[in-house]
C-alpha cells in the first residue's frame, strides 16, 4: 500500500481547508491519522498532543536546521533555525531580558503607558477596527523598545516586518518570495550594525554583539521582530474575538479580573496565532502509526494539538475557568519554546484589562464579523468593535 493510500484523511486534507476553518478535519485527523500524509503538504502533519511533543522535544531527529526552513531563507541562519550547541549560542545572548521578572520591570510601565495612548487616540470615535490600529502598533511599539534599533521608528519597524513575513508566508505555501523581503531585511541589517557600531547605545542588540557577529545578530533581531509582532498581534485580536464573542465569559472576566490570565490562555489554547511549526527528520523513525523517512518534512499542527480531548475535555469550547489551559502548546516546546512568551502574555494581559477597563460597553460590531484565517498564521484579517 503506498503511503497515499494509507492515509486516506490526509489524501483529501486541502491547504484551503486548513486556511479557512481546519478544526473539523483536524480532529477528524488526530482521532483516525494523528500522524498523517498530506500530499498537498508533500509532508506528515502531527495533531495529537504527546506525539507534537516527541517531535518538539527531540531536536536530534526533527530538526529545523534544513535548507527548506522558510525563515532562514529570508533572513539567514538564526535561533529559530539552528539546533544544538549552535542554537545555544544564538539564542543564550538574548534570553536574560525575556525572563519573567526582567519581563515586568522592563517593559511592563511602557506597555501600560502605550496600550493607554492607543486607548485614548481611539476612544472619542465609539468604533475602531482593532488589529491594525491596536494590537498591532501596540506589538511593533514594544519590539522596536525592546530592539532597541538606533534611528529607527515604529512604522519602519513595521514596513520590515510585512515585507518580511510576506516572503516568509510565500515560501512557506510553497511560492517564489519577491524581492520586498530581502530587501526590508537588508535595511534591517543595516538598522543592526549601526546599532551595534554605536558606542553610545544601550539595548538588546548591543549586548549579544559582544557574543555574535554582526550578521548573526541581525538574523536574531529579525526573527525577534518576526516572532514578536505577529504573536503579539494574533495573541491581543484573537483575545478580543474570543471574549468578546462570549458574553458568559466576559461576563466573568469582568465580575473577576483575576481571570483574565485564564482567558488568555485559553484564546492561546483555542486558537494560537502560530498554527505550526515545521522540522525535517533526520534519520528514518516511527512516529505514532507512520514510518517517517529520512528527510521527510514534519509538520506539527499546534492548533490541532491545544484541541486534543484526551487533555483538553468539551476541546471546542471557551472556557476561562479552565484548570489546565497552560498546558497549549501555542508557544511551540523543547529547545524552541518562544523566548518572548512572558512578554506576549503581558502585553496581551495589559492590553484586554486597559481595554476593559477604559471601554466599558467593548462589543463586537454585528455588522462585521470577524473569524481567524491562515494556514501558518491565524487571526481574523480585521476585527471592528464599538463601544
Amino acid at each position: 500500500m503506498s503511503t497515499v493510500d494509507a492515509f486516506p484523511l490526509g489524501a483529501s486534507t486541502t491547504l484551503a481547508e486548513l486556511t479557512r476553518d481546519p478544526h473539523p478535519r483536524l480532529a477528524r485527523l488526530r482521532a483516525h491519522e494523528p500522524v498523517s500524509w498530506l500530499p498537498e503538504l508533500n509532508g506528515w502533519l502531527v495533531t495529537r498532543r504527546d506525539l507534537a511533543l516527541d517531535v518538539m522535544r527531540d531536536s536530534a531527529t526533527f530538526t529545523v536546521d534544513d535548507p527548506r526552513f522558510s525563515t532562514a531563507q529570508v533572513v539567514g541562519p538564526s535561533m529559530l533555525s539552528l539546533d544544538g550547541t549552535a542554537h545555544t549560542r544564538h539564542r543564550e545572548p538574548f534570553a536574560a531580558p525575556f525572563r519573567p521578572r526582567e519581563v515586568h520591570d522592563g517593559f511592563a510601565a511602557f506597555i501600560e503607558r502605550e496600550t493607554d495612548r492607543l486607548i485614548t487616540a481611539l476612544e472619542p470615535s465609539g468604533a475602531a477596527e482593532l488589529r491594525r490600529t491596536f494590537a498591532g502598533p501596540l506589538a511593533v511599539a514594544v519590539v522596536t523598545e525592546a530592539l532597541g534599533l538606533v534611528g529607527a521608528t515604529t512604522d519602519t519597524v513595521l514596513a520590515w516586518y510585512d515585507a518580511i513575513v510576506r516572503s516568509v508566508s510565500d515560501i512557506t505555501e510553497g511560492l517564489e518570495a519577491g524581492p520586498a523581503g530581502a530587501a526590508a531585511y537588508a535595511e534591517l541589517r543595516a538598522a543592526v550594525e549601526a546599532t551595534v557600531a554605536d558606542r553610545h547605545a544601550s539595548s538588546l542588540l548591543v549586548s549579544a554583539a559582544g557574543r555574535l557577529t554582526p550578521p548573526e545578530v541581525a538574523s536574531n533581531a529579525a526573527v525577534l521582530m518576526f516572532g514578536g509582532i505577529e504573536t503579539t498581534e494574533a495573541m491581543i485580536t484573537n483575545a478580543l474575538l474570543h471574549l468578546l464573542g462570549d458574553p458568559g465569559q466576559l461576563a466573568l472576566v469582568r465580575a473577576d479580573p483575576t481571570l483574565l490570565d485564564g482567558a488568555v490562555e485559553e484564546s492561546l489554547r483555542l486558537e494560537p496565532g502560530a498554527a505550526v511549526v515545521d522540522r525535517y527528520a533526520t534519520r528514518d523513525t516511527a512516529l505514532g502509526p507512520a514510518a517517517v523517512r529520512r528527510g521527510d518534512l514534519v509538520t506539527v499542527s499546534l492548533t490541532g494539538a491545544n484541541r486534543d480531548p484526551a487533555v483538553f475535555p468539551d476541546p471546542d469550547r471557551f472556557d476561562v475557568r479552565r484548570g489546565n489551559a497552560r498546558l497549549q502548546l501555542a508557544f511551540a516546546h523543547g529547545p524552541h519554546h518562544c523566548l518572548a512568551a512572558h512578554l506576549a502574555r503581558l502585553e496581551t494581559r495589559i492590553a484586554l484589562q486597559r481595554l476593559l477597563e477604559r471601554l466599558p460597553a467593548l462589543r463586537l460590531d454585528p455588522e462585521r464579523p470577524a473569524a481567524p484565517y491562515g494556514l501558518v498564521f491565524r487571526k481574523p484579517p480585521s476585527l471592528h468593535v464599538r463601544w
